[in-house]
């Protein structure tokens, strides 16, 4: 009985640790959509991790990536926290957006922790829950 309740304890504890990861890494993808909207391109790049700002080099680039291939993103309607899963060192939130058109799509957020805290490392369409090829 002992060993089950430590079980128990610990099971909590880290269920507990991933509720506390996700609300952080919900807050980082929160605000950059926040930056989004605003066309505060300087401070959505913040929320990039290293490797993203890497490739885009300056905010610009990387405002003019978002607009032109992520506009659910731009000028969300709705945003709505899906699953949030360990995977690979790093996490993947799923984020379900409704954009201006009403239009719903998936997206999975690549995330990773750094020593300024959790960072966007990419973002991926997904196919709509239900539908294959």
């Amino acid at each position: 009985m002992r060993k089950w309740m430590m079980g128990m304890v610990f099971a909590v504890g880290l269920a507990g640790a991933a509720m506390a990861q996700g609300t952080e890494i919900e807050g980082v993808i929160s605000s950059q959509i926040e930056a989004f909207k605003a066309d505060d391109f300087a401070q959505a790049f913040t929320f990039a991790a290293p490797s993203i700002r890497g490739i885009f080099r300056t905010p610009e680039n990387f405002g003019r990536m978002v607009t032109q291939g992520y506009p659910m993103v731009w000028r969300p309607a709705d945003v709505t926290y899906l699953d949030l899963r360990e995977e690979a060192g790093g996490y993947i939130q799923t984020v379900r957006i409704e954009d201006a058109d009403g239009v719903t799509h998936f997206l999975a957020y690549s995330m990773v922790e750094t020593g300024d805290g959790w960072k966007i490392s990419g973002v991926q369409l997904l196919d709509a829950p239900g539908v294959s090829a």
